[in-house]
């Protein structure tokens, strides 16, 4: 009898208990002008505002850029109360924005734009071109990715057999293949009109989900047609696109939901000047004569008298202009600095103003150092533009010529991007100096958290899950990317730790690059004392080989807490070997640590330390092996003699210790020591 009522009391309040739980999250924004309420309610990616319009810019005219802005708020887009089973159906929802891409003078433009839902305010490691900045190669096709979006897009293909042609809407889900797509149009008065989303007028969109009827509708069309349509700025009465789509598997309990943009090859501008969303209702009507307005220049095919008119106007007031022009310039010059931008700059992406990196650093202040390296000296900013917490390294150069094939590698080098590498954000130039600009790493480096920290500590369970994530990071570098990057520098002040504790390999500064199946040519040495492969200094070739060496030192020295040159007669990977062959290998882990260690783990890192650090670059493991060591999918080959090791050292060593004992070891004493080809760049760290 209970149990009736129970059940029966359920059956009366469910009603009651679903209409409450209904979320009526709604916002909207008429421009995206800082100084009002819209001010901190999103958040952005190298996305930009213009002052003083308020237009929310994704992207620039720049190569391979990717932006990303997003509602700053989750939003619950399952709804458990519809129904009594325990399977919650997404809920309906409704957007409405106005987006505007303009493209360069010389011609069209690319990539695109997408409205996007997903589980996090970004998209990490996100491609640019066809991807969006959303997915990559990878993780394209997973449904663990959780994503829905509508796509905008505007050059030709994701892939041949679906997104064959440019200038058309998507409907997509966990992927960037469109499950269903139109070139772009609307209807008027039932005849349908087609248009160019890059024509640089603006366009507006409307998404509506519902999530009783599982159906998406996608609706466009200009928003500049009053004449033209017979709504008058209003809503086509029929969608574009009509999907019957049940969104419930691809949400998760909370979403949230942002546009993201990308370039490649072809560039554009890509802006949204409003937007609005409801949950279970329809998205607000957009104020349209509030909308912030972009300048655009445009050429007339059909206006030749006008242009007659203009040049005979111009050519009467020609020695007035040309007289205030050049006063103007000449006062500016005095009283104001400016960049001067050459040719071969305009190609790299990702350039920050001095200016901003100027307010950002409080005047590259000397409390705002975070750091100093070979290059010169680190500063902790804040973007004035984005409020985002940035490292700044100031690097001088003498030779113009270098700083070109500097900037070069850094158009490569900034599209790498890993959970594990310190990504470059971007980059800036200014008369002899030129400034790196990375993710902000609150807890600096390995380096001093295992040697200049007297109460601090690193966990054996922190340092094992460093020593991988730096694995993983390299893994990327040499086999993951497009080309084979060399990092040439792996050692504990390289490897930041973030705020969960993770490892961040950074300072690509001496890194080069080539494609894969190729070999390198590079015959510099450069390095760090106590991290340089012997082959290295041999014949100053560097390759993936030479990283594993490097990393191989660097696993000795966070399980012993020892650097790799502690004196003039001590080296860190003899001193572990000798242990190992007398069976005593554990006698060398860091007192710091006790007895609180996983003794398996740490017997598989010293031994996998020391194959690494092999003297025979071909018994080294490849950075893919050594993660499937450490993940215990493969078993560590067994080397019987271990004392074997030994005579191959010996010679390579007391060499090695008669160089760094000497009190101003120079580059010309490493060549003529081993046999260098050529070398220009050693650093004497310990």
């Amino acid at each position: 009898m209970a149990l009736t009522v129970s059940f029966a009391l359920r059956l009366f309040f469910f009603p009651v208990i679903a209409a409450l739980s209904q979320q009526k999250e709604e916002f909207i924004f008429n421009g995206f002008n800082e100084t009002k309420t819209n001010q901190g309610l999103i958040t952005r990616e190298r996305a930009s505002i213009l002052k003083p319009s308020g237009a929310l810019r994704l992207t620039d005219n720049a190569h391979n850029v990717i932006g990303h802005a997003f509602y700053n708020k989750p939003i619950q887009m399952l709804d458990k109360s519809t129904s009594l089973s325990s399977k919650p159906n997404a809920s309906s929802f409704s957007t409405c924005f106005v987006f505007q891409i303009v493209t360069p003078n010389s011609g069209q433009g690319g990539f695109g734009l997408a409205f996007t839902v997903s589980p996090q305010p970004s998209f990490p490691g996100g491609k640019a071109e066809h991807y969006l900045g959303i997915l990559n190669s990878t993780n394209d096709h997973k449904p663990s990715n959780h994503l829905f979006a509508i796509e905008f897009d505007t050059v030709n293909g994701y892939n041949e057999t679906s997104d064959s042609q440019g200038n058309h809407v998507g409907i997509n889900v966990n992927s960037m293949k469109s499950i269903k797509l139109e070139p772009a149009a609307y209807y008027e008065n039932g005849t349908k009109e087609d248009f160019t989303l890059e024509s640089g007028d603006p366009v507006q969109a409307w998404i509506d989900y519902d999530g009783v009827n599982r159906l998406v509708n996608v609706t466009i069309c200009p928003m500049n047609k009053k004449n033209k349509l017979s709504f008058h700025f209003g809503k086509p009465s029929q969608p574009l696109l009509s999907l019957p789509l049940d969104l419930s598997p691809a949400f998760q309990e909370t979403m949230y939901v942002g546009f993201s943009a990308s370039t490649g090859r072809k560039v554009s501008s890509h802006f949204i000047l409003g937007w609005s969303f409801s949950m279970n209702g329809a998205a607000p009507s957009l104020n349209l004569s509030q909308l912030p307005s972009l300048p655009i220049e445009r050429s007339s095919s059909n206006s030749f008298s006008l242009q007659i008119k203009i040049l005979i106007a111009a050519l009467s007031t020609v020695a007035v202009i040309l007289l205030g022009t050049l006063l103007i310039f000449k006062l500016y010059r005095r009283i104001a600095q400016f960049e001067i931008l050459e040719d071969w700059e305009l190609d790299c992406p990702h350039r920050f103003r001095y200016s901003d990196l100027y307010t950002a650093t409080k005047g590259f202040k000397q409390s705002e150092v975070i750091g100093t390296g070979g290059f010169g000296e680190v500063y902790k900013g804040v973007l004035p533009t984005s409020a985002t917490e940035v490292a700044v390294k100031k690097i001088s150069r003498n030779s113009i010529q270098g700083m070109r094939e500097f900037a070069a590698e850094i158009e490569s080098l900034g599209r790498l991007r890993h959970k594990h590498l310190v990504n470059l954000q971007g980059w800036c130039k200014r008369k002899r100096d030129l400034l790196l600009v990375y993710d902000y790493i609150p807890n600096g480096s390995l380096d001093s958290l295992l040697f200049d920290n007297e109460n601090f500590v690193l966990s054996w369970e922190q340092r094992f899950n460093i020593i991988k994530g730096i694995a993983a990071g390299l893994l990327y570098l040499h086999e993951e990317w497009e080309q084979v990057v060399i990092h040439r520098d792996v050692k504990s002040g390289n490897v930041l730790i973030d705020a969960d504790m993770n490892a961040r390999l950074g300072d690509f500064g001496l890194a080069r690059l080539f494609d894969h199946g190729k070999i390198s040519h590079t015959t510099n040495v450069v390095g760090t004392i106590g991290y340089i492969a012997p082959e290295l200094a041999r014949t100053g070739k560097a390759s993936c080989s030479t990283d594993v060496f490097a990393y191989g030192v660097l696993l000795l020295e966070i399980a012993t807490g020892r650097r790799p040159i502690d004196s003039d007669h001590f080296i860190l990977v003899d001193w572990v070997l000798e242990f190992q062959h007398l069976g005593q290998v554990l006698d060398v882990v860091d007192p710091n640590l006790g007895s609180s260690y996983v003794v398996e783990e740490m017997e598989l890192v010293l031994q996998l330390g020391l194959l690494c650090s092999h003297q025979k670059a071909e018994a080294r493991p490849t950075m893919r092996q050594v993660l499937r060591y450490l993940n215990g999918d493969e078993l560590l080959p067994i080397i019987d003699n271990w004392s074997s090791l030994d005579s191959q050292r010996s010679e390579m060593n007391s060499r090695y210790l008669e160089i760094i004992s000497t009190d101003n070891i120079t580059t010309s004493q490493l060549s003529s020591s081993f046999g260098v080809i050529s070398s220009n760049s050693i650093e004497a760290g310990r």
